[in-house]
């Protein structure tokens, strides 16, 4: 498949180009002639592509520096081909051994660590792992679902949990296969063989399905040949969910047609073929790539959201024509010729690869040119920043349905790539990195031999080959991993280990003792060290299988034991210590004689086994240790361990420059520990070899310290310098400390960021009697209370500029611990410890304020967001500018919302309103919340029928004041008549303004006698609703009442809302009692006319002003008689002559009416 054949580009290792406007390596310039090195076919000579052919470090290294244990498959120049991992399953191989030469196997590979042979109408399912000895030896045999067509591999997929624990967990994982035509079958549990659900996908008239692949949330997504994206949700009912991905504009044919299926989609176009489908776990993206877009989606547990397509042809043709036929002299009439086919979809670091084929009918021989294009990803749309890296592979071109080369990435750390056929894998660099990669080809041409599926385990590039099984692929090529001398110290000094086949001569049902355990894990380290992986692996996973959850909490202690041996390890290559180490210490011995470099040293040999448990895949499995009384989360003990190195090497720098103060307290921190020091060693010697101990020396600084600044004399340079000198001492130690833990934290990045961790408090934010936190609080009281008001100018700038770096480091040890909680599980906890940290915080930048010292204060207080220090640096300054400039600076944080907040707790309202104009905007959102202030601002802004609409709604909502009411009502009308409100919507509002005015005149023109009586009055009454207001009117206090009275009782009767629980017709009933009652009916006074005894009667003359009114008193008034039963009448109910004077009335003028 890759026969020889001339490059139209220079001899290099692929020609690459950027896109204009991209950010692509430069191109090999135009003129270049157009002629290459030939790629061999033989695979005893397989061509080797580099510009000098070898690199320097290749030459003088003839054979890789990391060997596999197993038997060579193939030969290569730049490449071990081998054998990976145990033995094959046996249902595998009998697989293998019955299948005939023309049955179609094919092999799906899993990150996860499993792989899945396709074989007839059955499907097995067995771990693979690194190790060639495992505990783990699971195949499985499914039965594939009926179908017309061959099973293949791309339509296998497996859902495995990302925690290492269950990786390993049969239980864990499910498995889902599809055939060809859409029939589908789920198995929930990879434990249950005969326990699956089945359904099917009706495609419509695009009846083959090409593609499938695990997603989010133990999902699959189905597709097929013309493009059509399914995604299936099983259910733990049993029931598989279906339905389509949202597509996207210009991503599907056939859009207008009409729709005849159940996602509404026809036969597909032919350009718009599958190509490649790609999930992104770690961000949830899902891609499918056809011969002419890309489109993209974001997934979640339960929905999907189509985020672009993006028209590859377009985009890239023309780059990929360029890098290949660009330095020809006939490139525009090339150009119009030219061929393309988009073959594949991947991801690495620098973002999408695709694979694509290129081709020139015209071309004498026409070659097949194949590229990797390399597309930033954006997010939400496609980019036009591409890198076009031309492979050297460029077999002639037979037909268009031959070119079916596949990509592979095994590492998206890096830039390697594979392509591959059915015979053959091709190894190249993607162009984006700045480090070459020789390009090879590796055939596997032996009889009956092919490529049946590739895949990837921990970063290693996997094949199957059909010959061989598994076979992995790694370059010769390996920089060493430790330095000459140090390997040879570890070497020599692996106390307890003896010989590395001790691990061997354990037998699987023996329990190995912790101490042992510790022991031979030190041995797999060690040969980790002489770069012996395998052996490494093995030895780890025979002693923490990781099937075995339970033996994490021993790796734990294992880890930490060799940790603390590291770092406290006995220099027993010193002579001066020959007679000082015990016998049982524990040896990772390093051969350096100078402290300093036996640090350095540690620190290297520290950092290696971090390295040694990520390789061997023990870091995740880590747990918690306990440490200073208080459990810690392993990985971040192993991250103290070394920034403690970080200290000792900045305190040994000191002891070099500062011998006298550096070696007392040295010597008072050996007593207060109580050891000894050898005649043969010194103080320094014994100190700086436990350096898990080294804090307690901070302790000791600062108790010298003291003593010398009450014994000396102020005017001495003693007294000057030794806070100085202590300052110094503690800043670079922890900042060395806190450098380290923000610059390696991606080696101690926890790999399951749900599982939960203990709080962290880092060694620097230690608390109690002799922790550096209490340290560090207590040198601040000493250069505040005694130091700084002694020392003159200069003193106090370094002293000062000292404290703030320790203050830094305390507040920063803070920060780390807040983190560490998670908010939504230990609130409570988190709360106070914010309390805590809210408190320290303003108790050191305090005083930075009090002394003037404002530059210190704002760098601080702008790290740490303490914008209360701000605030008031920038009022003391009266430093506006600087006060807007935070506004912008820390928007994000809602520095305008505290600002405002300050202002109005300070009562400085004046400051507040008289924002300059860029901050109105958040000012008024501020406001919203604060609307007795907000509508003074909108006038100042001029947004008066916003300051209209801010008053109304105050003057609605206040029922507290009836005075406060009304003004609020009255500057609401002022400011709509002073808008610009059109003139129908101002007449609008200032006609509902009017009406509540009219409501409240009713309580404005209350009877005065009547307030008196009732101890009422209008500046401090609340505002009354109608009925109360009415029940006012009414009420026998109102002795004055008149019929002017009762008619405004009547007319608030329409001012009741039908929220409010009154009955209206039973109230006006009240009323007209309430006004009969008013006169006396007991006689006629001579008069024989009963309209004329009662004509000057209340109940009358409010007759008369409703007729005034041109009130229909026939609908408006109750019948006689219901007045005549209602009991507010009292004894008039029973007088005859009231009931006659009222008929009488009640006939005069409601029946005179009509």
């Amino acid at each position: 498949m890759f026969p020889v054949a001339s490059s139209p580009r220079p001899p290099a290792p692929g020609s690459r180009r950027a896109a204009p406007g991209g950010a692509g390596p430069s191109s090999t310039p135009r003129g270049a002639a157009r002629r290459g090195l030939a790629l061999g076919s033989a695979v005893g000579s397989p061509a080797l592509f580099s510009p000098v052919a070898r690199r320097a470090s290749l030459s003088s290294r003839g054979t890789p520096t990391r060997t596999f244990p197993h038997h060579s498959v193939t030969e290569s120049v730049n490449y071990d081909v081998r054998t990976f991992g145990p033995s094959l399953p046996v249902r595998v191989m009998e697989a293998l051994a019955l299948a005939e030469v023309d049955d179609q196997l094919s092999v799906h590979i899993d990150e996860g660590g499993w792989a899945c042979l396709v074989c007839t109408e059955k499907l097995l399912v067995w771990k693979i792992t690194l190790s060639p000895v495992t505990k783990l030896s699971v195949c499985k045999e499914l039965q594939l679902p009926p179908s017309d067509s061959r099973g293949s591999s791309d339509l296998v997929a497996l859902s495995c949990p990302t925690t290492s624990g269950e990786a390993h967990s049969v239980q864990a994982v499910a498995v889902m296969v599809a055939t060809r035509e859409g029939s589908i079958r789920y198995w929930p549990s990879l434990a249950g063989e005969d326990t699956y659900t089945e359904t099917s996908v009706d495609l419509g008239g695009d009846r083959t399905c090409r593609f499938l692949t695990a997603a989010q949330g133990r999902s699959f997504i189905l597709a097929s040949a013309g493009n059509q994206l399914v995604r299936l949700v099983p259910e733990s009912s049993g029931r598989i969910h279906q339905h389509a991905l949202p597509q996207g504009q210009g991503m599907l044919s056939g859009i207008g047609r009409k729709v005849s299926s159940l996602f509404g989609i026809l036969s597909p176009s032919i350009d718009h073929m599958l190509a490649g489908i790609l999930w992104d776990r770690g961000g949830s993206g899902f891609y499918s790539l056809t011969s002419s877009n890309m489109s993209k989606w974001e997934l979640d547990d339960s929905s999907e959201r189509h985020v672009y397509s993006w028209d590859v042809h377009r985009a890239l043709k023309e780059s990929i024509t360029d890098a290949i036929w660009g330095s020809e002299s006939n490139y525009e009439a090339i150009r119009e010729g030219v061929n393309t086919r988009y073959l594949d979809l991947k991801q690495n670091c620098d973002g999408l690869l695709i694979l694509a084929a290129a081709w020139h009918p015209a071309d004498s021989p026409c070659l097949v040119y194949y590229s990797l294009v390399t597309v930033e990803d954006t997010g939400c749309q496609g980019s036009d920043a591409v890198t076009v890296e031309v492979t050297q592979y460029n077999p002639p071109f037979q037909s268009e349905d031959l070119i079916m080369c596949r990509l592979m990435v095994p590492d998206f750390s890096n830039q390697t790539a594979y392509l591959y056929t059915e015979n053959a894998v091709y190894v190249c660099a993607t162009g984006t990195g700045k480090c070459s990669l020789p390009q090879e080809k590796i055939v596997f041409s032996a009889q009956g031999d092919g490529i049946l599926g590739v895949g990837s385990c921990g970063g290693v590039p996997i094949l199957f080959s059909r010959n061989s099984g598994l076979v992995s692929v790694t370059s010769r090529e390996n920089m060493p991993l430790l330095a000459e001398d140090l390997e040879e110290s570890l070497a020599s000094s692996v106390a307890g280990a003896g010989s590395e086949s001790v691990v061997f001569e354990t037998t699987k049902s023996e329990t190995v003792a912790q101490e042992d355990k510790t022991k031979l894990l030190k041995a797999a380290f060690l040969q980790y060290c002489r770069r012996d992986l395998v052996h490494a692996q093995t030895m780890a996973d025979e002693l923490f299988s990781p099937s075995d959850l339970d033996s994490d909490s021993e790796l734990d202690k294992a880890v930490t034991q060799i940790s603390v041996d590291l770092v406290d390890d006995y220099p027993a290559s010193d002579p001066r210590w020959a007679e000082s180490v015990p016998e049982e210490a524990p040896g990772l011995s390093n051969s350096s004689l100078i402290i300093l470099h036996q640090l350095e040293d540690k620190m290297k040999a520290h950092g290696l086994l971090v390295d040694f448990l990520h390789q061997v895949g023990l870091f995740g499995r880590l747990g918690t240790s306990l440490i200073r009384g208080t459990p810690m989360a392993t990985r971040l003990l192993l991250c103290e361990h070394a920034e403690k190195l970080s200290a000792a090497i900045a305190l040994k720098n000191h002891h070099s420059r500062l011998p006298d103060l550096v070696n007392t307290a040295i010597l008072i921190a050996l007593g207060k520990r109580e050891c000894e020091v050898p005649a043969s060693l010194t103080p320094a010697d014994v100190f700086f070899r436990e350096v898990s101990q080294v804090d307690t020396v901070c302790e000791c600084l600062l108790d010298h310290e003291e003593q010398v600044l009450r014994d000396a004399a102020l005017d001495s340079v003693e007294w000057a310098e030794v806070a100085v000198s202590v300052n110094a001492v503690l800043k670079d130690m922890l900042q060395a400390a806190s450098h380290y833990r923000h610059n390696k934290s991606c080696l101690y990045r926890r790999e399951e960021p749900l599982r939960k961790e203990p709080e962290y408090i880092p060694w620097t934010a230690s608390g109690g009697a002799a922790g550096l936190r209490t340290a560090i609080a207590r040198q601040h009281r000493i250069i505040l209370k005694t130091v700084y008001p002694q020392a003159d100018s200069s003193l106090r700038s370094t002293v000062m500029e000292q404290l703030v770096a320790l203050i830094d480091c305390f507040l920063d040890g803070y920060v780390s611990q807040l983190t560490s909680l998670d908010k939504t599980c230990d609130q409570e906890r988190y709360d106070s410890l914010e309390v805590e940290y809210l408190q320290q915080r303003s108790q050191l930048l305090s005083p930075l304020l009090t002394l003037g010292q404002y530059p210190w204060a704002a760098s601080l207080a702008e790290k740490y967001c303490d914008f209360d220090i701000l605030v008031q640096m920038c009022e003391q300054t009266d430093n506006q500018t600087r006060l807007q400039r935070y506004m912008s600076q820390f928007a994000d944080q809602n520095f305008s919302d505290f600002l405002f907040r300050w202002y109005l707790e300070k009562g400085k309202r004046g400051k507040l309103l008289s924002q300059p104009i860029s901050q109105h905007g958040q000012l008024a959102s501020f406001l919203q919340a604060h609307e007795h202030l907000s509508w003074l601002h909108e006038i100042n802004s001029q947004e008066l029928e916003k300051a209209h609409t801010t008053l109304l709604g105050l003057a609605n909502s206040e029922t507290r004041y009836f005075s406060k009411k009304k003004t609020l009502l009255g500057l609401s009308k002022l400011a709509a008549l002073a808008s610009d409100l059109p003139e129908d919507a101002l007449q609008e509002k200032v006609e509902a303004m009017a009406e509540q005015e009219r409501f409240l005149l009713h309580q404005e023109t209350l009877p005065e006698q009547l307030l008196a009586e009732r101890q009422l009055s209008l500046s401090a009454m609340p505002v009354l609703t109608a009925p109360q207001l009415i029940s006012l009117y009414i009420c026998d206090e109102n002795r004055r009442a008149n019929e002017y009275d009762f008619k405004k009782a009547l007319d608030l009767l329409e001012y009741i809302d039908e929220e409010e629980d009154v009955n209206i017709n039973d109230l006006k009933l009240e009323i007209l009692c309430r006004a009969l009652q008013r006169d006396s009916w007991s006689s006629s006074d001579g008069k024989d006319d009963p309209i004329e005894v009662s004509k000057d009667s209340v109940f009358v003359k409010i007759l008369q002003k409703l007729l005034k009114d041109g009130v229909g008193l026939s609908d408006y008034l109750p019948e006689v008689e219901e007045l005549l039963q209602a009991n507010w009448l009292g004894s008039l109910k029973a007088d005859p002559y009231f009931q006659f004077v009222l008929k009488a009335n009640y006939e005069y003028y409601v029946q005179g009416q009509v």
